[in-house]
This record gives structure tokens, sequence and C-alpha cells, in this order.
């Protein structure tokens, strides 16, 4: 009897321990706290006690309410940021924390559909099927776990699939200005890129722009292995930020699942004006042309997620375009890209004037991985570009007026008898792709005819 007396206490004790570690994991009491004060678009609240990255619930008139997350505290005031209109708030609102974490959703019910920010369907086609919910919340993955850049990538594009090779789960730039066909290459490699998901993440564009992208660039049957996170720039910035977290969470969660994704941020900075936006009204001081040091934290934080998974599994390959403020390449926000990511792709308005479509400026650009997954052969080929396409841009006002004489430099000669092959191995339509076979093939008989006879 004693003996059974001491296992049902056992099992008391063992059911005890059990419930009390799910009461420590749950807050058992909301604390509430009243709106004290609103300046542009930071929401002070008092009373409050919630982590950085919550979400809190006011109360407005008309008895609705509006979404806000913490971004900061000092003292007792709490900062918080709201995700949609703030019309309808009133002095001493009350301010309530919501216990729920952020989830976004996952599975092939996606593909095909257009999101906000918040995993909404934009696209009027009614709920997600297919899908569960998994938390917003992710690391990077241990740099010792991932599997290294092995393979080219196919994206369609012949001057970046031979001078410019990108590699499977490599992170590219695409740098640019304003009106020299950025959406245009973006939307070729969307179809013509060998990968089995593509996400897009119009972040702070242009709402017309959406849907252009998803008619023009997708079209249906890209749309069928698409998924699309849209949040137009007339959001708030913390939607604008949650957009590309978003998108990246979903690319993630393919990944995981060992697909083989392409992610196309359209734009990286956006997603860092955004950041200011923030940072700025919470008080934070501005360094580098207005821009605070969290918003220079918070790029490599979304960039890391990126690239290839574990060994065997999937990976992102992911493509990031980078506005140049006034065709400055020195831009703060184009500057660190540079330097955190694998590789960078520059269109030139003065290659763009010349007619060359895509405007890739070959002198500016570079594929970090290139000469870690191409042969040396390649290599060599591409090498043998470069100087020819140099070259000529060097002395394209002399031979313009005829000033330069023949035979003064070999290798301008070499240049001015190939440029007409080499213009016409730039230029490429938006509406036919080339396969990588196809372009190294081209290479290799432009390098062949440019090479001299011995």
């Amino acid at each position: 009897m004693n003996e059974f007396a001491a296992q049902r206490n056992l099992r008391l004790v063992r059911v005890l321990e059990d419930r009390s570690r799910h009461v420590r994991e749950y807050d058992t009491m909301v604390v509430e706290g009243t709106l004290k004060r609103v300046v542009g678009l930071t929401l002070e609240a008092a009373g409050l006690s919630v982590q950085i990255g919550g979400r809190c619930r006011i109360d407005a008139a008309d008895h609705s309410s509006i979404e806000a997350e913490v971004v900061g505290f000092s003292g007792d005031r709490t900062y918080l940021m709201p995700a949609g209109e703030m019309q309808g708030l009133l002095p001493n609102a009350r301010v309530v924390p919501l216990t729920r974490r952020p989830e976004f959703p996952v599975g092939d019910g996606l593909l095909g559909r257009v999101l906000d920010s918040e995993g909404a369907p934009l696209d009027g086609l009614g709920r997600l099927k297919n899908v569960t919910r998994k938390s917003l919340r992710s690391t990077s993955i241990n740099p010792l776990l991932r599997e290294p850049i092995r393979e080219p990538l196919d994206v369609g594009v012949r001057a970046i699939n031979t001078l410019l090779t990108v590699g499977r789960g490599q992170r590219l730039g695409l740098f640019a200005g304003t009106g020299v066909g950025k959406s245009t290459l973006l939307g070729m490699m969307t179809r013509y890129t060998r990968a089995e998901v593509v996400v897009v993440g119009l972040v702070g564009e242009r709402g017309r722009e959406v849907r252009d992208f998803i008619e023009r660039n997708l079209g249906p049957e890209g749309l069928k292995r698409a998924v699309i996170v849209a949040t137009p720039a007339d959001r708030p910035p913390l939607q604008r930020m949650r957009g590309a977290w978003l998108a990246t969470s979903v690319a993630e969660a393919f990944r995981d699942q060992g697909r083989h994704v392409l992610l196309l941020m359209d734009s990286l900075s956006r997603f860092a004006q955004a950041a200011r936006e923030i940072g700025l009204a919470v008080g934070e001081p501005p360094t580098t042309r207005g821009y605070p040091p969290s918003v220079f934290a918070k790029l490599p934080a979304l960039v890391e997620r990126a690239g290839n998974g574990m060994p065997g599994g999937g990976s992102i390959t992911a493509v990031y375009t980078v506005l140049t403020e006034g065709d400055d390449p020195n831009d703060p926000i184009a500057d660190t890209a540079r330097g955190i990511l694998d590789g960078h792709i520059v269109l030139s308005r003065s290659v763009a004037d010349a007619g060359l479509y895509p405007a890739i400026d070959i002198e500016a650009s570079v594929s970090r991985v290139a000469n870690d997954i191409v042969p040396a052969t390649q290599q060599q080929q591409a090498r043998r570009f470069r100087q020819l396409y140099s070259a000529y841009r060097q002395n394209r006002d002399l031979i313009a007026i005829g000033a330069y004489q023949k035979g003064a430099d070999p290798r301008v000669d070499a240049a001015i008898a190939a440029w007409p092959s080499m213009e016409t191995f730039l230029q490429q339509s938006a509406s036919a792709g080339a396969s990588y076979a196809e372009s190294c093939a081209a290479l290799a008989a432009l390098a062949s005819a440019a090479t001299p006879s011995r």
C-alpha cells in the first residue's frame, strides 16, 4: 500500500511540475496601458510591459482599433509604430498587449498568390488553402553548416550567364538608377531562371507596378510557381519592413522543404528607408546621410537569411535591387550592400543611352563566385571579352570622331573589329531567353573570332 501511494505521489509531482512549466511559459496577466502621445508616426504609451517586437491593440473611435508594434522604450514610456492608418485615435486610449506571436502562411497553397505584409491575400481569390502557419521569427543558418556554392544557375540572360555567372545560393545586388531597365531585367530573370519556386518581394515601390510586374513580367505561366509579397510605397514603414521579412521567411520555408528558390527583392533601398523612418521616429541619432546606425545592422540581418541551406537541402538564390540616388555608386546603402552581397550587377545610364539592353555595365559589375563555379576555359573567354570591351569603351570618343589611328594599339584594333559582334552578344530581347549552354557557346564563338591568329 505504501509503495502504491509513493508511485501515486510521484506521478502527481510530475504532473504538477509539467503544469507549472507551462504556466511559466505563458503570462496569465495582461497589463494594459494608455496612449499618451502621438508625434508623426510614433505612438507613446504608459503602463505597458511588452518586449521589443511585441504587438498591441489600440482602441480607436467608433469601437474600432489599430495594431501597433513595440519599437523602443524609455523609462515608463513605450514607443510603438502603427501597422495601419492612425485615424480615430484618442488621448488616453486603451492599449492592450496581444499574446499571439507573428506568424505567416507556409505551403504550396501560396503558389500563384499575391500577399500583403501580414500574409493576407490581395488578389481577390479567396482565403489561402493548403497552408500552415509558422512563426515569423527566424535566425540565419550557422555559416559552417551551409552548403557551399558549387554550381552555376541559369538565369536566362546571356551576359549574366557568361560574364557574371551566378551560383545557386548566391546573393546578388542589382544596382540601378531610375529608368535604365531594372524592372525589365528582373522580369527576364523571373521568367527564365531555372528555379522551382520564385518569391518576389515588392517593397516600397509604386502601387501600379505590382499589377504591371505580374501581368507583363511574370505572366500566367510564371505566376503558377511564384509567390508575390506586395507592400507599396503608401503603406506605413513598419508594413514595408515586414513585407521584406515576410518574403524572406516564405523563401526560407520553401528552402527548408528542399526546394531551389529564387528570391527577388525590389528593393533593398526601400527597406533601408523604412528602417530609417522608424529609427528617426523613435529618436535614434542620424549618422551617414540621415541613416541611423540600426539601418546598417538590419541590412545584413535580412540578407544573411538567404543562401544555401544544409548539405543536400534546398537553396535561396537572392537578387536585391539597390537604387543609386542620382546615379551615385557611393550612396551609403549601395556601398553597404556591395560589402555584404556576393556580387553586384550595375545598370548604367550611359549604356542604356547607347541603346544596349539589358544596360549592364560590364566593367563595374562582378560576381564573386564565378571563378569558383565555371571552368578555366570560360574564365579566359570572359576575361578576353572584358579586355576588349574596356578597350573600346575607354577609346570610344576618339573612335567616334575618327581621331584614333589604326595600328596605334593592337588591343584597340581588336576591340574595334569585334565590337559589332560584342554589341549583338550583349543585347537581348526581354521576350527571348538564352540558356546557359547557348550563352557559353556564343561566348566561345565570339572569343575565338576575336583571338588573333598566330
